[in-house]
């Protein structure tokens, strides 16, 4: 078990703005360093597994990625064995899975990785009620953030402002040693900062113009012969997608997806009718003649965002940003709630440390956790023609290189688990480029009557020349 090591006493009080999963997991790890933990949330929060409307998108399929399901698995011991028992589909994540990716279906073999097809209704609230368990943990709901509290001269954070949503609340002022805001997109830290006398974080966009569509439905257990989930990716030719996840309760839930204002309808023939122009069948045939369980609802993501809080020169003591105020990626990826875990293992290695984070340490390593995902995900936005961004030449040869390695992956199934080890962000982007991988990339790539390589060939030759020089 990782991160084992005990957590001194720090202070009497930390706060946490937000009761979202990276705000719940903030408060997991903070407990062990702080006499009392109050978790503030402008929804009343309930107290079983049910939607909420401060996560608007939790009615749409979510992932927990493999590294994210090991790491909550660190934080909460036991998570996987009670969520099983509460009746969570499991399986393995290539073996039971079946990944349509740059138009090809990937070699299904087992990995030894964990697929958990949880809804995020159920995860949150599983989540939640075990951080109620802990002693000294509070949760403060139905109340606006009206801003932070700090010294006159504003060098250090010491509470924050909320009140209460019921009729005659009046404001309160929290005291604080350490504030964690985990409001998610809507975070004013940035207006915070700034009335403060600091500078603003730079803001990085990439605007993708996704729409989604959810519908749930009942079908037999073995409507996919053993499989619990078909992801249908979208292509830079196809930019729609989808899929299908069996989850608790004997549901399955139907997301599909498209990107720069190409919306999936959220009327039920149109639903249908959407799902039939996905690039691969699967989808729509099981679902075609099933008996829906209810009205599909749709969700708007306009772009993903991130704010680069590492650059800053300043910054008040006090206060450290989280989950998805920090960065919030396209949901097509199901990174959230995977990086917003191993946000929380870093929070817990500062806090191990004995002191009180100090923002300018955490941001940097908050940097190191948020790369990759924000790399796999831009990077694969940028292969669509119509989003906009700066294609360097790495982004270019690297998504050449991933789908000529996608299409070896059909038929290679060691190509295939080293692909989903890396998206499931337990492998490093780097082993994507070990001899013995980019060799059978490579070898796939050669026209079959001629044995001489094709200009895709070369592009792939280059593309893993030139990720091993410049790293990712």
């Amino acid at each position: 078990m990782r991160d084992t090591i005990p957590c001194p006493q720090i202070g009497d009080h930390a706060v946490v703005l937000g009761a979202s999963m990276a705000g719940l997991l903030a408060a997991r790890v903070l407990a062990d360093a702080y006499g009392q933990v109050t978790v503030i949330d402008r929804d009343q929060l309930p107290e079983a597994s049910t939607h909420r409307r401060g996560v608007p998108h939790g009615r749409h399929a979510h992932a927990l990625l493999a590294r994210g399901q090991q790491a909550l698995e660190e934080l909460f011991p036991g998570l996987t064995a009670e969520l099983i028992a509460q009746g969570v589909p499991t399986g393995d994540l290539l073996a039971n899975g079946r990944w349509y990716v740059s138009g090809h279906r990937l070699r299904q073999a087992p990995i030894g990785l964990v697929s958990l097809s949880a809804s995020r209704p159920l995860l949150e609230g599983y989540v939640r009620a075990r951080v109620r368990t802990l002693p000294n943990v509070a949760f403060l709901d139905s109340c606006d953030i009206i801003g932070l509290v700090a010294t006159p001269d504003g060098r250090r954070i010491t509470g924050a402002r909320v009140l209460g949503r019921a009729d005659g609340g009046a404001e309160e002022r929290l005291g604080a040693d350490l504030v964690v805001d985990a409001t998610g997109r809507g975070s004013r830290t940035p207006i915070w900062l700034e009335a403060l006398g600091y500078e603003r974080p730079d803001e990085e966009q990439v605007r993708v113009g996704l729409g989604y569509a959810t519908r749930t439905y009942r079908l037999p257990p073995d409507a996919l012969d053993g499989d619990l989930a078909v992801l249908d990716a979208t292509t830079p030719e196809h930019p729609r997608g989808g899929a299908l996840l069996l989850l608790e309760g004997d549901r399955w839930m139907v997301t599909l997806a498209g990107m720069l204002g190409d919306h999936p309808p959220t009327d039920p023939d149109g639903f249908l009718a959407f799902a039939r122009t996905l690039r691969f069948p699967d989808i729509y045939q099981t679902v075609r003649d099933a008996e829906p369980l209810d009205d599909p609802v749709g969700f708007r993501f306009p772009a993903s965002v991130r704010h680069r809080y590492e650059r800053l020169d300043r910054f008040p003591d006090g206060l450290v940003v989280m989950g998805d105020a920090v960065c919030s990626f396209n949901p097509i990826y199901g990174q959230g709630m995977s990086v917003a875990a191993l946000e929380a293992l870093t929070l817990r290695r500062h806090l191990q440390r004995g002191a009180e984070p100090q923002p300018r340490r955490f941001f940097g390593d908050l940097t190191r956790v948020v790369d990759v995902p924000w790399d796999i995900a831009v990077g694969g936005d940028l292969a669509v023609p119509g989003v906009q961004g700066r294609r360097t030449l790495k982004v270019r040869l690297v998504n050449a290189y991933i789908a000529r390695l996608h299409a070896a992956a059909a038929h290679d199934a060691s190509l295939a688990s080293a692909f989903v080890r890396v998206a499931g962000l337990v492998a490093p982007p780097q082993t994507l480029l070990r001899p013995n991988v980019a060799l059978r990339v490579l070898r796939a790539s050669r026209h079959p009557a001629t044995g001489t390589a094709t200009s895709s060939n070369r592009d792939a030759e280059r593309a893993a020349q030139t990720w091993r020089t410049k790293g990712t």
